[in-house]
């Protein structure tokens, strides 16, 4: 799509009416997905109505498809399940049910469907877009609608949001609630440890995945499970002694427990089921292992949406908004995508078709183009899980010697980088150090020797095992030669360098009348202040790469006030620390409690370093993974290619880079060709990615925006392929 203006966006809906409705198993940020398409498709100038209780609803009609308005969908996007109902329903498989649901959608002027649901629930729509043609043939021959009725609603246009916790689409790298999912089952595993510890225990834990391992899988991986089962691998004949064996060797070594996960589809080389009752029964026979199984059943659709899941969904419902307006009638249905970091657009039923191929290959035991069909995030975790779960004895030891550190501020995900980057380096034959206290301890010989079982049980942890410091280089420059020098050191890994606003807004909930302004952390980039003001909600926030001035201060407290006129009396406002040099925390805070005096009173929250505690989030711990073994993999090839009589010659310029997710692949950049790119000043990209995510948080938090985002030729950002979200699993 073109870019063009927002006033031509706001009456390009005019005349269209949208449908939403949610269908099969509930998931995590579905409720975000229908807040973006209705305030989306209002804000184009459509009608839009929400269906109740999915194609049941539909079939019912009557009060069960109602129009909706902007407050309808406020104070959802942090709820978990679906808050406009999901049901099955046996009657829109026929062709009955069918007809009396395009019935309802013409009766109505509804010629537009954004479907959120699983593989089945699309297909369902895809059947019923294809028969609509006849369907309002039969309403005219029955006398309900007239011939010029069905001339005018004569096509039906379908978009379909996947929403499953499985992650067992095709087509897209991750579908609504798989993240939030993972986040309970970490929850779960990070509580058990800690028991399985004290007690010198085995869990089995069983997770949800019928027919597809993803979450077994990643959960795996972020745990550092000792054994995994899912049903696109099952493991190999004799896999009770391989497991028994692999069990006792780890606990031989001083381990405290064991963690074996389960999908609840697993199954083995015959086709057969493997229970965790099974599992566990042979630990407790073989091994004598006080072992308790843990069946997480439902529990991994409960709680709130995770941040992605709120962004994932948000961005993903607006434009299934933008795909309806733009589909014609020769348009085949479409379901929104992501790709990498991208969205995109994919024809439903090929991507379908591809879902019912991996099942068909794991029946027919093609165990190996199965995952293969599973895309390449899948496969790269299921490689990766098999590196890292067990030590494999490398064939020949290299002469080269690597040494691992971390800088500046601690993250969550550091210790799952040094894990996976030790245990990479190990199994490459390589000799591998850690330095503690970063480049000042490299200059005060801190250097240790580490062995595989030596960073056990580091993936949730938070913080960094090793200790980081801001000391640079530059000051320790000839220790630091010395003790490279003293090591035989060849290559340096160097590696550094939210939930609590839904807390506030709950506080918010219970208190008519108030606003919130929130200060958070990221020095003068935005990121963080951007993306959790989409995930919550928020009002407005402000950031350093976004300038602001007076008169859009004095817009926002105007909007503020209308709000409080209206049935959600609350506001939420995010503050990036460095946002303005005298527009400050304190002076919102004066400014709001002023201007709004009478009307709302105001609070303040300085987030600080709550944001930096905790631990590693899944994807934390999965992206940590993923980048320390990428980059072991990267080095060890560099230093083959240039070592010669003895010596590793590290000249050129790709001999210093910096590893990143750009769009879809990991990429590797030359640290001299990011230095023009880098400003300085400010420690940031002089191009940030994700600003184009702030017309998204203006759109879905105000009815109106300023003129002059659409005077500067924003829109752009709104259309697909360019509203960029992070995805690394």
């Amino acid at each position: 799509m073109a870019s063009v203006d927002l006033e031509k966006l706001r009456t390009s809906g005019a005349g269209k009416a949208i449908g939403v409705l949610t269908s099969g198993g509930d998931a995590q940020g579905m409720n975000a997905a229908v807040r973006a398409v209705t305030r989306m498709g209002i804000y184009v100038g459509a009608k839009v109505f929400l269906i109740y209780e999915g194609y049941e609803g539909l079939v019912e009609g009557g009060e069960n498809i109602r129009q909706a308005n902007w407050l309808s969908v406020s104070n959802i996007i942090q709820l978990g399940g679906t808050v406009i109902g999901s049901a099955r329903c046996k009657a829109f498989t026929t062709r009955e049910g069918r007809r009396a649901a395009a019935y309802n959608l013409v009766q109505r002027g509804i010629t537009n469907l954004c479907v959120i649901g699983g593989d089945g629930s699309l297909t369902g729509a895809n059947i019923f877009r294809s028969e609509w043609g006849s369907l309002l043939e039969e309403l005219v021959s029955e006398g309900k609608i007239s011939e010029g009725t069905a001339q005018t609603y004569s096509h039906l246009n379908i978009a379909g949001l996947v929403g499953s916790i499985d992650n067992d689409f095709c087509g897209t790298d991750m579908t609504i609630g798989t993240d939030s999912a993972l986040h309970r089952i970490m929850e779960v595993i990070d509580a058990i440890t800690t028991t399985a510890q004290s007690h010198q225990r085995t869990f089995v834990l069983e997770v949800m995945g019928r027919h597809c391992g993803y979450l077994a899988l990643v959960s795996a991986l972020a745990s550092g499970a000792d054994w995994l089962f899912i049903p696109e691998a099952p493991p190999e004949d004799g896999w009770e002694n391989f497991m028994c064996e692999r069990l006792g060797e780890t606990r031989s070594r001083g381990s405290r427990l064991n963690i074996i996960i389960i999908a609840e589809g697993a199954i083995d080389r015959n086709g057969k089921s493997i229970s965790s009752r099974y599992v566990k029964d042979l630990v407790v026979q073989r091994l004598g292992f006080d072992t308790r199984v843990t069946v997480l059943g439902h529990v991994q659709r409960g709680g709130t949406p995770s941040a992605f899941d709120r962004i994932l969904s948000s961005k993903m419902g607006m434009e299934a908004v933008m795909a309806l307006l733009e589909a014609t009638p020769d348009t085949p249905a479409c379901v929104v995508s992501l790709s990498g970091n991208q969205s995109v657009r994919l024809p439903l039923m090929e991507c379908v078709q591809m879902t019912k191929e991996v099942q068909k290959a794991m029946d027919e035991k093609r165990f190996d183009e199965a995952i293969q069909l599973r895309g390449r995030s899948f496969e790269n975790n299921w490689n990766i899980y098999k590196l890292l779960a067990h030590q494999k004895i490398s064939k020949e030891k290299t002469n080269f010697s690597l040494a691992i550190l971390n800088v500046g501020a601690p993250a969550a995900g550091m210790n799952a980088a040094v894990r996976s980057a030790v245990r990479s380096g190990i199994s490459q034959g390589h000799t591998v150090y850690v330095v503690h206290d970063g480049f000042e301890g490299l200059a005060k010989n801190q250097v240790q020797e580490v062995s595989w079982h030596d960073v056990a049980g580091w993936l949730g942890r938070g913080g960094s095992m090793l200790g980081t410091k801001r000391t640079l280089p530059k000051g320790y420059m000839e220790q630091i030669v010395e003790s490279i020098r003293l090591h035989n050191i060849h290559a340096l890994l160097v590696i550094g360098g939210f939930e609590s606003c839904d807390r506030i807004k709950q506080s918010a909930s219970g208190t008519k009348r108030r606003v919130f302004i929130v200060e958070t952390m990221g020095g003068y980039c935005g990121y963080l202040a951007t993306v959790t003001g989409i995930a919550v909600g928020a009002d407005a926030a402000y950031v350093f790469e976004d300038p602001f001035n007076i008169q859009d201060l004095k817009a926002n407290v105007e909007h503020m006030t209308e709000k409080m006129k209206t049935e959600i009396q609350r506001g939420l406002v995010l503050r990036n620390e460095k946002c303005h040099e005298h527009y400050t925390t304190e002076f919102l805070y004066n400014l709001y409690s002023s201007e709004g005096k009478g009307v709302f009173d105001c609070r303040t929250n300085v987030l600080g370093h709550l944001q930096q505690g905790g631990a590693p989030t899944p994807f934390d711990r999965n992206y940590g993974t993923k980048l320390g073994v990428k980059a072991i993999l990267w080095m060890s090839e560099k230093l083959r290619a240039v070592y010669r009589n003895g010596r590793v010659f590290a000249n050129a310029p790709d001999s210093a880079c910096v590893i990143g997710l750009q769009k879809k692949v990991v990429a590797f950049s030359p640290v001299t060709e990011l230095k023009k790119d880098t400003d300085f000043e400010h420690r940031m990209p002089r191009e940030q990615w994700w600003l184009n995510l702030r017309l998204m948080l203006k759109m879905l938090a105000h009815y109106r925006i300023s003129m002059a985002d659409y005077v500067s030729g924003e829109l752009e950002h709104v259309t697909r392929r360019t509203l960029s979200i992070e995805t690394g699993f």
